[in-house]
């Protein structure tokens, strides 16, 4: 009897401890499953460094790359240059952190059926990018360095989103010996990863702040001869306006009436409506997280204050982020986050399909519908609609003072009204000298080739 005993409790024991090693195995397989499968380098998924396994093609079905094997990309060598910082280099010198964020939903894989697409079907990834808009874009900048982006306010698509300078993946120049400086800073997606210095566009987030918080501030007149004095600091303006209202300040991107908002406004409140309307703060999308911009006005000089408020002092803001704040604008205060990639197919399944979602409330409807107002008069009486044949465009312009005997950045930042065509747009050209002679030409090709796609 002790002895049948003795080998029920064995048994017992044996089958506990079955049990148990195959509840840690289970545990394992369901936490750790994706690492084991989808890590950098697993041969399933990777290709080196770089992800080798699917299809790319912008929204209108042109194939931008092939990531099997050697990788390779499409046929126009414009079109391979315009979007070489989404889809990345055969080296891994130039990422591609949207693609390797879908890596799953591309090879197929599923923590059930494992990776059963591998050998048979590969994923297509759907970009919501537009080919024809990226080579658009390139051919504008012209050389010169910067980024020109364009999204849907309504939906998150990214229409466009260039960065220059770049190269043809196809054609690698000498990058490492190059001396004429064309191809400095090549390596960075100047629309994610850079901040920039934004001048007068940075006046936009100065007069929402006013409207929130000053409540006679469209009563009040800014009068302007060229210079307004604070203690032993002087902020300069390139005329002299005279008496203006608020609109008229704006339009006239007057620099003296501007400092006397900000400084109405204050340090506290201007550095809490900066992070209320998200200008400073890094987007997050398809594994993508951009560069923080930076605001600083409490505990500085008024002048300082004052500069800050027309977009100088240390201001800094990442394109990506100051595009979805004019989407918010545009959007009665309350945007959409953007996105790049739009749909994943293996074979016959979708495996991925973007959602449009919507952000937080960052302004009120009122405010917004008010800055819209100003921004579209600056079109209609100072830039000029013929800039924009057959579309309703609020914008502004500026220019970014960035020291030494560089050229200032070229800035333009607007939205389009059209229900048709519900677009935000930024440009931004480093060293490019004035917005409005620069950037305007940029933004009229651009968006003319984002009508034909959208």
């Amino acid at each position: 009897m002790n002895r049948i005993a003795g080998r029920a409790a064995i048994t017992v024991l044996l089958t506990l401890l079955l049990i148990a090693g195959f509840s840690f195995f289970v545990a394992e397989y369901v936490t750790k499953a994706n690492d084991w499968v989808l890590f950098t380098g697993s041969p399933h998924i990777y290709n080196g460094t770089n992800i080798g396994t699917g299809t790319v093609i912008d929204r209108e079905g042109v194939m931008l790359l092939d990531m099997e094997g050697e990788r390779t990309y499409g046929e126009s060598a414009a079109v391979r240059k315009s979007t070489l910082h989404w889809l990345g280099d055969r080296y891994g010198y130039i990422s591609a952190p949207a693609l390797s964020h879908y890596s799953a939903q591309l090879a197929g894989y599923d923590i059930v059926n494992g990776v059963y697409s591998y050998g048979q079907n590969t994923g297509v990834a759907k970009l919501s990018i537009s080919a024809q808009v990226q080579t658009t874009a390139l051919e504008a900048l012209d050389g010169r360095k910067g980024t020109v982006a364009v999204y849907n306010y309504e939906t998150g698509e990214i229409l466009c989103a260039v960065t220059s300078p770049t190269y043809d993946p196809d054609n690698v120049p000498d990058i490492e010996n190059d001396q004429s400086g064309a191809y400095d800073g090549v390596y960075v997606n100047r629309f994610t990863q850079s901040v920039f210095i934004p001048g007068s566009i940075f006046k936009i987030v100065t007069l929402a702040a006013a409207l929130e918080t000053v409540d006679d501030i469209q009563q009040q007149s800014f009068y302007c001869d060229g210079v307004y004095t604070i203690g032993a600091d002087k902020i300069t303006c390139e005329a002299a306006h005279g008496n203006q209202d608020l609109q008229q300040a704006f339009r006239n991107s007057c620099n003296t009436a501007f400092a006397q908002v900000a400084l109405q406004v204050g340090a506290e409140k201007m550095e809490k409506y900066v992070e209320q309307f998200g200008v400073t703060k890094s987007v997050s999308f398809d594994g993508i997280t951009t560069a923080e911009g930076n605001y600083e006005a409490v505990d500085a000089a008024d002048a300082n204050i004052a500069w800050s408020g027309i977009g100088q002092y240390n201001d800094q803001i990442n394109p990506c982020a100051f595009l979805t704040f004019l989407g918010a604008i545009a959007k009665e205060g309350k945007g959409v986050e953007p996105h790049i990639v739009s749909q994943i197919f293996v074979g016959l399944s979708e495996t991925y399909e973007a959602d449009t979602v919507s952000g937080k409330r960052i302004m009120s409807a009122a405010t917004a519908e008010t800055v819209a107002e100003f921004m579209r008069s600056n079109v209609e009486y100072k830039y000029g609609d013929d800039n924009f044949p057959g579309l309703t465009v609020c914008a502004k312009t500026g220019t970014g003072e960035v020291g030494g005997d560089n050229k200032p950045n070229a800035m333009l930042a607007g939205f389009v009204t059209d229900p048709e065509y519900p677009l935000a747009f930024v440009v931004f050209v480093e060293n490019g000298g004035y917005g409005a002679s620069v950037c305007l030409p940029i933004a009229s090709r651009v968006l003319e080739a984002c009508k034909n796609v959208i």
